[in-house]
């Protein structure tokens, strides 16, 4: 009889097909190798006791930013510190964005080395493209380093992505990448931006009585991502490719999509945590300004409908780890970003059963979506034999605050500072390794990189070929 490494014993585990089933899960050699009943004679050399606790697949974020700058991973903490933050929070794999105007074949051996020795979970790579050189070179990205997913920002125009190190671009650029990304399998991940309009309005006026978050959002309106929005979706459709919509913020976006989604299908939208749980009314100052920024009540609830009916395919967290003292000022010299990759699922999970929201639409938003789009599935995002045991121990009973200390991350703050979660992580499991047991992180990691052949349409196929719908 085989002795597998571990025995999950007394959870509530979900199944794709059948939701919670009361049954014991193996694990040998990173895998789950085994599905059982509770009065299985299975032997494993460790057995742990759940209690009835939810067993969920690991989640995944599929939008971080690391590096001191945002643009790379360099040290040792950005890796360490922020996935530590992030499998605190119930998250076994991540994709990070890379951003440099210099060749990718100088930076991706660098930033995975970094990632490689201090990764609490299993990571891959999004590439940020900025130059001809980056789009012709697309095909080699996705051949030697199995990324196969960029991003470019439509709103570097002129000189507004110097401070990343990336030069402006315009409407033909946009062609090129997505032609270049159909023809490839890949799929185009477009900050969706009309720097112009911003431009224009900045000579407005704007009241600043309802406080920093208002007028930043009264600054760059939500029109103005809509309009970026379905201009790209548009010319996903003329080129053929896939395009997926981060961190969508706003109705006027979401319904933007949706007209192009009635003639187009390969159109894919993200959300974030923040635009699922914050208002411009939330007290958390220029801690909580963001690109685009945090909306108005009627953005929020838009989005929580998209969700609950699958219009919204994934929640991600725009992790920005930039320190506090870039934030501590006024509105309109705070960095933008925060924060935010251990709150993706413990905030999602406990917002969206609040509502109703069923536990199989909130799995598919925070893990087996994100696999299926960026070519991970089944290897990640889903509970069966033979898939990485990557898994969320949740205590539906439990609680906790969120503060800085709880989030880990080298930031030293949090917009959600004093929020109470009526749940708690218990364990977080990383091919069959415990990155958070009893709430308390390893003492060594193991995070590992994750090639992604396909992304966007491609990857969906195969997935659908693995014998689950999409």
């Amino acid at each position: 009889m085989t002795v597998h490494d571990t025995r999950l014993a007394g959870g509530r585990v979900f199944l794709h097909g059948s939701g919670l089933e009361d049954v014991d899960l193996l694990i040998n050699d990173g895998l789950v190798s085994g599905i059982v009943s509770r009065d299985s004679d299975a032997q494993a050399r460790e057995v742990v006791q759940l209690d009835g606790k939810l067993v969920l697949p690991g989640a995944i974020d599929p939008h971080v930013h690391l590096g001191k700058d945002i643009r790379v991973p360099k040290d040792p903490d950005d890796a360490r510190l922020e996935t530590a933050s992030a499998a605190a929070g119930g998250i076994t794999s991540m994709l990070v964005y890379l951003m440099s105007g210099e060749p990718y074949e100088t930076v991706v051996p660098g930033a995975q080395a970094v990632m490689e020795a201090d990764s609490y979970v299993d990571f891959g790579f999004h590439i940020c493209v900025g130059t001809d050189d980056h789009v012709h070179d697309i095909p080699a990205y996705m051949r030697e380093f199995g990324i196969s997913s960029f991003k470019f920002f439509m709103n570097f125009k002129g000189e507004e992505g110097a401070y990343l190190g990336l030069p402006g671009n315009d409407d033909g650029y946009m062609y090129d990448v997505l032609g270049m990304a159909a023809d490839n399998g890949a799929m185009i991940n477009p900050h969706p931006e009309n720097i112009e309009l911003v431009w224009k309005l900045k000579n407005r006026p704007i009241d600043e009585s309802r406080g920093p978050l208002s007028a930043w959002n009264q600054s760059r309106p939500s029109f103005v991502e809509a309009e970026a929005v379905q201009r790209v979706a548009y010319m996903a459709q003329i080129t053929g490719a896939s395009v997926y919509a981060v961190h969508t913020s706003s109705r006027l976006a979401l319904e933007a999509m949706e007209r192009q989604r009635r003639s187009y299908e390969n159109l894919f939208i993200e959300t974030c945590t923040q635009y699922l749980t914050l208002t411009t009314d939330a007290d958390c100052g220029t801690y909580g300004k963001v690109n685009p920024p945090i909306r108005e009540r009627d953005d929020l609830e838009a989005l929580w409908v998209a969700l609950a009916e699958g219009k919204v395919d994934t929640v991600g967290s725009d992790h920005n780890a930039r320190h506090r003292s870039f934030k501590e000022k006024d509105v309109w010299s705070a960095s933008a970003g925060f924060p935010g990759t251990g709150g993706v699922l413990p905030l999602t999970l406990s917002e969206g059963l609040r509502r109703g929201v069923p536990l199989e639409r909130l799995v598919d938003a925070t893990s087996t979506r994100s696999a299926k789009l960026f070519g991970m599935y089944p290897q990640k995002g889903t509970i069966r034999v033979g898939s990485d045991a990557d898994l969320a121990v949740v205590d539906l009973d439990g609680s906790y605050v969120i503060n800085a200390a709880t989030q880990h991350s080298g930031a030293d703050y949090t917009p959600w500072e004093g929020t109470e979660v009526p749940l708690s992580i218990v364990h977080t499991i990383v091919r069959g390794q415990f990155a958070l047991r009893d709430g308390q992180l390893a003492e060594t990691t193991t995070g590992r990189y994750l090639r992604r052949e396909h992304s966007g349409a491609v990857a969906l196929a195969a997935a659908e070929h693995e014998g689950e719908p999409s």
